[in-house]
């Protein structure tokens, strides 16, 4: 058993005033996790919260010793990786019965690439189409796979090349990637990172004859693979790297650490992130996109990851972290603690000058007040053609009359063309003055040499007294009519 640094370096200075009863944390997993820098540095962090305490428990302990002499913990971060006992995590959580930050019982699926799938399209997330081809003798039915040159069929699915093979097992990382013939054929062979590689070229374009697999749709990126952690469901970092499938060769920079990219994830992504942390129970948990076609695909669920090589993480998950266990266990223990809110969580920057708030953002909303002033003319018209064009679209009935297509439109031209014509056959001043009207309706029902923009609309009002003073007899035989034509 082994006890958090940063807080055994202070406990003789605290042994004349003991502290109030501390959360014991136990980090139950192998060395080379528990040791890692990632976790180191999130729980030098996580020992500054004062009533948390951690313990490491040895790998000697987990492997060798039975869980009842295991350390006893309040909260268990554990978590399975290769030659770790779950078995043993699970009874031991059964006989303590701790606070999980990560449940154990979901992580034997994660080892399955086929439950991992299935839970995520439960959940309604996107993945690339797939199908399983369990090479079971007591499934027969789930062993039909038919090999063409460019494609394969997985029981009764189709799948052309370029197609992705993975094992089952997802603690197999030999992922196979098959080209068709146009490309050159043969594989992209992925695995675990050797030095400076991740995959390499093989001329064989045969899939592979034992074993269980899960073929896939090839997905189609920009070269990259983005990876996602997940601190709780409400937070998510996320960055990009260089696909293994390209060349096989892991770019580093020069102290020899992995480069990678920040990336923002978009708003139906975080939602992604937080299917997956709830569905999997994982509080921390990294998992891979696939960005193709516009769309954001699961093509991998690793379970507890962390981020490498970056403070801010560090800062965000061990208070997170803190925040998360002290919210579940302070009211147990009767520790005054009060649960701080979004509001309450000032962002405070150092400066040269000490510290100081920081401005995250600035929000306004905005309403203009300019309007697009209304293109438009208006008229009076009296001509009986007017009135039949009213009645035959049935403005009669609302008194009103919008003409929007392009047949009715040209109908109002028509007119318009004829009156210009018959007035301009009459030749006198009086015609010229009443032909004005006519020829600029026409004008702008002309314009651009087919209808649209100004001259997209025409409406007829009937208008039963006019607009111009006229005698009794005029006033009740006449119909008066304003047509327009605006935006």
């Amino acid at each position: 058993m082994e006890r958090c640094p940063s807080f055994a370096d202070e406990e003789e200075e605290e042994e004349e005033s003991p502290p109030e009863r501390q959360i014991v944390v136990g980090i139950c997993a192998m060395t080379k996790k528990s040791k890692s820098k990632p976790m180191t540095q999130i729980l030098e962090r996580l020992c500054k919260f004062e009533y948390i305490t951690v313990v490491i428990m040895g790998e000697d302990v987990i492997l060798n010793e039975p869980v009842e002499k295991w350390p006893a913990c309040d909260c268990l971060i554990s978590f399975h990786s290769k030659g770790f006992p779950l078995d043993k995590a699970v009874a031991y959580a059964k006989l303590r019965s701790p606070f999980l930050i990560n449940d154990l019982d979901t992580q034997y699926y994660i080892q399955d690439r086929r439950e991992v799938y299935r839970i995520l399209q439960e959940e309604g997330v996107d993945l690339p189409r797939y199908a399983v081809l369990n090479r079971d003798p007591d499934r027969p039915e789930e062993c039909s796979l038919v090999e063409g040159e460019d494609h394969v069929e997985v029981n009764g699915a189709i799948f052309p090349k370029p197609f992705v093979e993975k094992p089952v097992s997802a603690e197999d990382h030999n992922v196979y990637i098959y080209y068709p013939s146009s490309a050159g054929g043969g594989s992209q062979r992925l695995f675990r990172k050797i030095g400076s590689r991740s995959s390499v070229y093989s001329p064989e374009s045969s899939v592979r004859k034992t074993g269980s697999y899960i073929y896939e749709e090839f997905m189609p990126t920009d070269g990259t693979d983005v990876k996602v952690y997940t601190v709780g469901p409400d937070y998510a970092h996320a960055e990009a790297r260089k696909s293994p499938a390209l060349d096989g060769k892991v770019e580093r920079d020069s102290e020899g650490k992995e480069i990678r990219y920040p990336v923002m994830l978009t708003a139906i992504e975080k939602l992604v992130a937080r299917k997956v942390c709830v569905a999997f129970k994982q509080t921390v948990c990294g998992f891979d996109l696939l960005r193709a076609n516009g769309q954001s695909f699961v093509c991998d669920v690793n379970g507890f990851s962390f981020v490498k090589n970056s403070m801010k993480y560090y800062d965000d998950c061990a208070k997170l972290l803190g925040n998360i266990i002290m919210r579940e266990m302070a009211p147990q223990f009767q520790i005054p603690w009060s649960i701080p809110t979004e509001a309450e969580d000032i962002p405070i920057v150092p400066t040269t000058s000490g510290t100081m708030m920081e401005l995250r953002c600035v929000i306004a909303v905005i309403r203009h007040g300019d309007r697009t002033p209304k293109q438009k003319m208006k008229m009076e018209v009296k001509h009986p053609r007017f009135f039949v064009l009213f009645e035959k679209y049935e403005g009669h009935k609302t008194g009103k009359l919008k003409l929007k297509k392009p047949e009715q439109l040209q109908e109002v031209l028509d007119i318009a063309r004829l009156l210009v014509q018959e007035q301009g056959d009459l030749g006198d001043a009086v015609a010229e003055e009443q032909k004005s009207k006519p020829e600029q309706l026409k004008t702008v029902l002309e314009m651009y040499g087919h209808f649209s923009g100004i001259n997209r609309k025409v409406q007829l009002t009937y208008l039963p007294h006019g607009h111009l003073k006229a005698s009794s007899e005029e006033e009740g035989r006449m119909k008066t009519l304003i047509a327009c034509t605006h935006l």
